[in-house]
């Protein structure tokens, strides 16, 4: 026998329980109409006989294809080697398995990819997107908002909320689409961590950005400058967000400045680059320069030597919220292109400062 002819059919369920095979269909893709009774005898059978709803003939009952499409705007290199990536995948993954939806991740390596992700949405294999990483000049918002896909941002993204995204190479313009987006507070977290710097005495405090075409970095960057208002320009470098990153800049910093004697960096990945050259200028951390990151992920976090005191973003947490705000617009139907219908358009969690070895 084969596998075809051994699966259970719609008709075999509702002739176990004794219902019609619309009946059946209605309990199955969810609708309305069926008493308890009779559903419950439905499911049972379901479960009986191990039936498997055909998801291609269920899409079109239901017009929802049980699918989320992930993307993240990177190249591959960079989303498996930074942890962050993982924790918030895995915040996202249990949310969408709680609700039985599937995860698509979609990643993108340059602008042929941009296009083939913006083809794929606009095939409507997915319910809506999660993007995540995203930069100011990423083409990504345009394609997603012409693909007509519910979509919500992890991050602010960097048009103003309450605006359409706008065409690619063009100026931002005013709107009524809603942006659906989850972020932590990064200007209050860069604040409280260089607040703590200056109360350890420390005067000459540096920052090392992130890539300032993403607000994350730039939020972070003027939380810097709200603490360190007369900070001249030459203690702070800019960065990327890595490991070599990290190291590069703190190189050219200690070049630049000599005196530095604290560092509030933009993430823990260069946070850790940072201190592997302060370790080889021969540098005691914190007793000569005290250095604080952004994120807490554990296994950078407390395996830096020594470990880096940093602030704290609930990482796993801010997945999980993106696909519970996707899914909730979802569930009310009618949701606009770009934005998500009903509830919230945004969520902003709060961080906090975690105290270890380093500053």
């Amino acid at each position: 026998m084969t596998e075809t002819a051994s699966r259970p059919t719609l008709e075999a369920v509702a002739a176990r329980a004794g219902v019609s095979r619309a009946t059946v269909s209605r309990v199955v893709n969810g609708g309305e109409g069926v008493r308890e009774p009779v559903a419950e005898r439905v499911r049972r059978a379901v479960e009986e006989l191990g039936y498997v709803p055909n998801q291609a003939a269920r899409s079109l009952v239901t017009k929802r294809h049980d699918a989320v499409a992930v993307v993240i705007a990177e190249p591959e290199t960079r989303v498996f080697a930074d942890p962050f990536f993982g924790l918030q995948l895995r915040g996202i993954c249990k949310e969408l398995t709680a609700h039985d939806s599937q995860l698509v991740l979609l990643l993108t390596e340059g602008r042929d990819d941009h296009a083939r992700v913006g083809r794929y949405l606009a095939g409507g294999h997915v319910d809506g997107a999660l993007v995540i990483s995203l930069h100011l000049d990423d083409p990504l918002p345009e394609l997603i908002r012409r693909a007509g896909v519910p979509t919500v941002f992890g991050g602010r993204p960097g048009w103003s909320e309450g605006a359409p995204p706008p065409a690619a190479g063009a100026a931002p313009a005013g709107g009524t689409t809603a942006v659906a987006y989850v972020d932590s507070d990064n200007r209050g977290g860069a604040r409280e961590a260089v607040r703590h710097l200056a109360g350890l005495g420390r005067t000459r405090i540096a920052h090392i950005t992130g890539p300032l075409d993403q607000t994350s970095a730039v939020d972070r960057l003027d939380g810097y400058r709200d603490v360190m208002a007369d900070a001249g320009p030459g203690l702070i470098v800019q960065s990327d967000f890595t490991v070599a990153g990290g190291e590069r800049a703190m190189r050219t910093l200690l070049d630049r400045c000599p005196g530095v004697d604290a560092v509030f960096a933009a993430n823990d990945l260069t946070a850790a680059g940072a201190l592997r050259v302060l370790r080889e200028r021969g540098l005691r951390v914190p007793g000569d320069v005290a250095v604080i990151g952004f994120d807490d992920m554990l296994p950078v976090a407390e395996q830096t030597d020594p470990p880096l005191t940093t602030v704290r973003q609930d990482i796993e947490e801010m997945g999980r919220l993106m696909a519970r705000l996707l899914l909730r617009g979802l569930d009310r139907r009618g949701a606009p292109s770009g934005g998500v219908a009903g509830g919230p358009s945004s969520v902003i969690l709060p961080t906090t400062l975690v105290r270890r070895a380093s500053a």
